[in-house]
């Protein structure tokens, strides 16, 4: 069954180590597609990034 996972974080490494993370839980999947995305807002307070990814896998 295909199936989706999405991952956000503020900084990039964030962003991997959340994904590596999950990989190596998961011994049965096939990864297919990741979608990768940022954002950017300029606020008040400076910047605001958003890294995310959505990985498509099969389990």
């Amino acid at each position: 069954m295909k199936q989706v996972k999405v991952f956000d974080e503020e900084h990039e490494d964030d962003l991997s180590d959340s994904i590596n993370a999950f990989l190596m839980e998961q011994e049965d999947i096939q990864l297919i597609d990741i979608r990768f995305s940022v954002a950017v807002c300029d606020c008040d307070d400076g910047q605001i990034y958003c890294f995310s990814a959505l990985l498509l896998y099969e389990a």
